[in-house]
């Protein structure tokens, strides 16, 4: 498999917030929650009750998986859309595409695995550095020059990547697309063919070695789950082309005023038509349900029959507006609903085709018949009505049944305000409502599917076959209602334990007009434009006309009323207010009872006209501005034409009036909630309108077509993460509706300051160091974790400690000394790869309710030791990361390096946990020791980890954490903690060559046999004194410094343990899966040796030098008979010259003899001395 070529390698600059967020819209900061709730809903897959379920998800892009759709939906679905095609971000960094997607990502149950290279790892930093239990499989940027060794590692790494699994999930297909899983195509992807090879693969094919099985599905329904990002997608993609639709859809009539009898189905109904039919082409779905068919019927061609024949594709030319009413008469109505094809979006109208008003024209007396266009519209208000009531039941009961019936008590409670009672019996069987869910792809969800929990869903009503009950005969058609609406649901813990509920919902299609009418009928035309006669007149009955004929808005509270842009013409005493669909609406003072006149004081707020009328205008008001407090809002911008005339031309004019009415200048206080929800509104509509076209502007439009969008927004970030429960107190900090939270006093809590980090991070210096120098903070209480515990933070002994402490405080006596008076701290210093989650939790879920009262955390601080990080490359050790999470941790402690603080290892580190917590505080402390008495504040704090931003986070990132229910992850790779105690003295140069030997025996992944860090207390053979042994692997440096005299803290062994025992030293070692015997073997090398036995020597085994010796000590012994010496050789009786003494084999014998009487007295003395195994306790 050949490596995708690079470029020279440079450090890549941090990616820009574009390039982060796949887009340019900015997000809010909901990355870190939502990604992380993403990632859990992934993961949650693999926990689910089966047989089958595999043990991690593989998601491979590029060309490693030949461009698998399915894979890089996955990708983008975690990533949001970083790697979307039409990203164009990526292509203006200069490197290949080959590079920016060589990412392999290995989901488990409670981890994931990251390959990826040194180019992207900076692109996706941002996105998964928040992920819980991350392992980056990266190379640094020099061993990534090497082409062929960076080849070797990406296999390497996937191999170490799936080593743990069985069974593996392969996202195959992407939606929409689903395609006949096939291993054997999974088998000839490049990475999966690489595993194979010799050496650095994985000793087979991949398929045989692992069980794989396609996951698409399954994936499928946890994408269509809505989040805030994936509803953020909805609002500014999906809801804005909806709406556009509309937007067309209207134009079709507003340009075809004067010919709009002539307009048929077919031409009004073509944006919807090719809208849906366009989208469906491409989407694949099959379900082509009535229900989710788009269309638009005129008058009696409204029947329930062409409603639920879902034909709309095939165009209706000859129903016209001319014709489609009683008797071929001229249609009222028509009832109109769009489909969004590849989305979640549906909503249906009945608008009118006539008014359903006459213009007051000064004739108090006149009587007015209702009309049909009155009836469908009052009918329609009241179906209207009964969805709003149904969803809102249904958002608060999450029960259909329950919905539909309130829908249909208020539709009846409606008919009877309108004065339709006698109409009921007709009416009620022809009523039809429903609430269905629909997944992001349009299809139908059944709602007691737990998958729709979260999905966007439409309540709809219909009322079919309407007959004319005005005593005409035949079938007036159908109205119809529905809109698309969003529930959250947060579940509220209270005081005293119980469960309820906190109910939210948005109505995504509110912006669609409810209320449209069109002025058809040429007396209604002529009686409008008889109406705007009067500003030509000198004197009319709304008296002398003042100014006007400008830009100005019409409101009112009712459900089915938007503002509505005409012109405005005052009198007075009155106005005339023009609109091309409802023609003229004027209204006298003598129809008003109070005028309100509010402009907040400030030439930017929208001025308003507040009108409270009497009941006997409503005949002459258009019926969607009908409501119960008889109130209609005129708002005029600020810097328009109206808004200045007004104040030049009728401000002083109407406070001056005769007629009875005035006006009154009001300030916010005295503005009704009804009239300030109106204002606000209306400022937001203006405030959008006032800003360019952008990205700002698309959020102000939004805000001002969904007034309670924001509020649902911070509803439903709580509610999308999780169904854990929330604290009734915290609430208000999560919803972001208060900055401070409800603690009872404090004044006799325990402060809880936490130190945590990994082994060799001096967070023992620390404590040391603010103990002594801190003394004004209280009377420390230290609780350090027990040494021979196999896991490296027990909570069940955390408990304990904490219970006594609180007995300690009750049994102490009433008179104090001063020094015992001053308030106490606990300081908690950690060692090791403890999920800092798991310490929080302990607290949270201490049995005793005491000792959970009496404790408060005031922050929690990790010391980082940055040679002390990484096992090798950018592989992080276990918990690295989640020590330094947000929500929890408020101080980040650099105890090396602080010296130069451009160093490329402390940068490169910040930039890593700032990633993963943005809001952490860097301290840097050489050794522990702090040097600015801002930072000691900072580490001291007693409220940083109240601080509300933390809880919120606290809730969002770990769901459960009050209750102690969120999982922190196994340790990976699994670190073994192993306590071995004994009472003899170490050979200390023996001691400290096997420490400085360690480093050069570490091996790579899976790093089995590696001892990375030796802590304890010992003694040397050369001294009494007690030592205390640090010693770190990665920064290979060993610290022996002898301990100080002086109280020491309680032994933290076992209560089993026998207390008669003399061991008093003990060294604990940290590694990858080491075992006990291993590792005493290995300290018994370090002790005293025990003599070995001395062998019997024999003639072969003297030395030439010891023969020499032996001669040179006897040579001048007597010579036996004929022989002589001559001074330099020896001599016998034929002349024979000998270097050595003729009884040199005696003398030999004789020094055997007496050595080997030597060696045995010494081995009998060996054997009479007593040995002592190192772990053999003294007696």
């Amino acid at each position: 498999m050949a490596l995708a070529p690079r470029p020279s390698l440079l450090l890549p600059p941090p990616p820009s917030a574009a390039l982060r967020r796949g887009r340019s819209r900015p997000r809010g900061g909901a990355e870190s929650v939502v990604s992380c709730s993403r990632l859990r809903q992934i993961q949650s897959i693999l926990t689910q009750s089966s047989k089958s379920q595999p043990d991690g998800i593989l998601c491979i892009l590029g060309i490693d998986s030949r461009y698998n759709e399915g894979c890089r939906e996955l990708a983008n679905y975690l990533l949001f859309g970083l790697y979307n095609q039409n990203n164009n971000d990526f292509e203006k960094t200069g490197f290949p595409e080959e590079v920016l997607d060589d990412v392999i990502i290995l989901i488990k149950p409670d981890s994931v695995h990251l390959y990826c290279n040194p180019v992207n790892y900076s692109y996706l930093l941002p996105y998964v550095a928040y992920w819980r239990n991350l392992h980056f499989h990266c190379l640094t940027e020099n061993e990534y020059e090497d082409e062929e060794a960076a080849e070797e590692f990406k296999i390497s790494s996937f191999v170490d990547m799936v080593r743990d699994c069985s069974r593996i999930g392969i996202p195959y297909s992407s939606q929409g697309h689903l395609q006949i899983f096939d291993m054997f195509i999974v088998e000839k992807w490049p990475v999966v063919q690489a595993f194979a090879l010799e050496g650095i693969g994985g000793d087979g094919f991949f398929t045989m070695k692992y069980e794989l099985m396609d996951v698409s599905m399954d994936l499928w329904k946890t994408y269509s789950k809505m989040d805030p990002v994936s509803l953020e997608d909805l609002l500014f993609e999906d809801l804005m082309t909806f709406e556009h639709q509309w937007t067309s859809f209207f134009a079709n009539f507003d340009t075809e005023i004067p010919f709009i009898l002539e307009l048929s189905e077919s031409q009004a109904g073509e944006p919807f038509r090719s809208y849906f039919s366009h989208g469906m082409i491409s989407s694949h779905i099959t379900d082509n349900s009535p229900s989710r068919q788009p269309f638009v019927l005129f008058g009696n061609h409204s029947s329930k029959e062409n409603l639920n024949s879902g034909n709309f594709n095939f165009p209706s030319e000859g129903h016209l507006v001319r014709n489609t009413g009683l008797g071929g008469s001229t249609a009222k109505h028509m009832v109109v609903q769009c489909v969004s094809p590849k989305g979640p979006l549906a909503c249906s109208r009945t608008y009118i085709f006539g008014t359903t008003h006459i213009p007051y024209l000064g004739n108090d007396n006149e009587m007015h018949e209702k009309t049909k266009q009155v009836l469908l519209s009052q009918i329609y208000a009241a179906v209207v009505e009964s969805v709003l009531a149904g969803i809102a039941c249904y958002a608060k009961t999450s029960n259909a049944t329950k919905a539909k019936e309130t829908a249909e008590e208020i539709l009846m409670s409606m008919l009877d305000s309108f004065h339709l009672t006698q109409f009921k019996t007709s009416l009620r069987s022809r009523i039809a409502f429903q609430i269905q869910a629909v997944n992001n792809h349009g299809r139908i969800i059944p709602l007691d599917n737990e998958d729709s929990l979260y999905l966007v869903k439409t309540a709809a009503m219909t009322i079919y076959d309407i007959p004319d009950l005005l005593g005409g005969r035949g079938c007036l058609g159908s109205v119809v209602f529905s809109e698309s609406f969003l529930a959250s649901q947060i579940f509220i813990k209270e005081k005293d334990g119980s469960i309820n509920t906190e109910t939210s919902y948005i109505i995504l299609t509110a912006a669609i007009p409810r209320y449209v009418s069109w002025l058809v009928e040429d007396n209604e035309v002529k009686l409008s434009e008889k109406a705007q006669q009067i500003v030509k007149e000198d004197e009319s009955f709304l008296g002398t006309f003042l100014t006007g004929g400008d830009g100005a808005y019409i409101y009112s509270s009712s459900s089915q009323a938007m503002p509505e842009e005409g012109k405005l013409y005052f009198f007075s005493d009155g106005i005339l207010f023009s609109n091309p669909h409802h023609g003229s609406i004027t209204v006298s003072k003598n129809h008003m009872d109070s005028i309100k006149f509010y402009d907040g004081d400030s030439t930017s707020v929208v001025a308003a006209l507040f009108i409270g009328f009497k009941s006997s205008l409503l005949d002459h008001l258009p019926v969607q501005f009908h409501t119960p407090s008889n109130c209609l809002m005129i708002g005029l911008f600020p810097k328009s034409k109206s808004y200045k005339a007004f104040y030049s031309q009728v401000f002083s004019s109407w406070q001056q009036t005769n007629s009875g009415i005035s006006l009154k200048v009001v300030q916010a206080d005295f503005l009704s909630v009804e009239q300030k929800g109106l204002h606000s509104n209306m400022q937001k509509l203006c405030n959008a309108l006032s800003y360019p076209a952008g990205e700002r502007w698309s959020q102000l439009k939004m805000a001002a077509s969904l007034p309670e969008l924001e509020r649902f927004l911070q509803h439903f970030a709580v509610s999308s993460i999780s169904r854990e429960p929330v604290m009734r107190a915290h609430l208000p900090i999560l919803l972001q509706q208060s900055e401070s939270i409800p603690v009872s006093k404090a004044e006799n809590k325990v402060v809880i300051t936490i130190i945590t980090g990994l082994p060799g991070c001096h967070s023992s210096d620390l404590c040391a160091f603010l103990v002594t120098f801190n003394k004004e903070y209280g009377r420390w209480v230290i609780y350090r974790q027990t040494m021979d515990s196999p896991e490296c933070f027990s909570a069940a002994h955390f408990q304990r400690y904490l219970s006594s402490v609180l007995e300690s405080q009750q049994n102490r006596s009433a008179r104090q000394s001063s020094y015992s008076r001053k308030k106490m701290r606990l300081l908690v210093v950690l060692q090791g790869y403890t999920d800092v989650i798991d310490v929080v939790q302990a607290l949270q879920t201490h049995p005793d309710p005491d000792v959970k009262s009496l404790f408060i955390i005031g922050t929690i601080s990790t010391c980082v030791e940055p040679l002390s990080c990484y096992m090798e490359h950018r592989f992080l050790f276990p918990k690295f990361l989640d020590q330094c999470s947000q929500g929890l941790v408020s101080n980040v402690v650099f105890t090396s390096h602080t010296t130069e603080q451009r160093h490329p290892l402390l940068v490169q580190l910040q930039s890593l946990i700032r990633a993963a917590n943005p809001a952490v505080s860097f301290i840097l402390a050489e050794n522990g020791l702090v040097t600015r008495n801002e930072d000691i504040e900072l580490i001291l704090s007693e409220s940083s980890f109240s601080n509300p931003q933390m809880m919120r986070a606290r809730y969002l990132m770990y769901p459960g954490w009050y209750d102690g229910k969120f999982g922190a992850g196994s340790v990976f790779p699994p670190m073994v903690q192993i306590c071995v105690w004994f009472s003899r003295p170490l050979e200390k140069t023996r001691f400290v060559t096997k420490c400085k030997a360690i480093k050069s025996s570490i091996k790579s992944s899976p790093f089995s046999g590696n001892i990375y860090h030796i802590l304890g207390k010992v003694k040397f053979s050369d001294s009494d004194k007690m030592i205390e042994v640090c010693q770190n692997t990665a920064s290979n440096s060993l610290s022996l410094v002898p301990v100080q005299e002086g109280p020491t803290p309680p032994d933290s062994r076992n209560d089993n343990r026998d207390r008669s025992s003399q061991q008093e030293c003990f060294l604990v070692f940290i590694g990858c899966s080491l075992k006990e015997e291993e590792i005493k073997d290995w300290l018994r090398q370090t002790a005293k040796q025990k003599p070995q036995r001395k062998a019997l020597k024999t003639r072969g085994m003297l030395t030439l030098q010891e023969i020499k010796n032996i001669h040179m000590k006897r040579h001048l012994d007597p010579l036996p008979a004929g022989y002589f010496y001559n001074g330099t050789q020896f001599v016998n009786f034929f002349g024979d010259k000998m270097d050595y003494h003729p009884l040199m084999d005696q003398f030999m014998n004789d020094y055997l003899e007496e050595a080997n009487r030597e060696i045995e007295k010494y081995n009998r003395e060996l054997e009479e001395q007593e040995y002592h195994d190192l772990f053999e306790q003294k007696t």
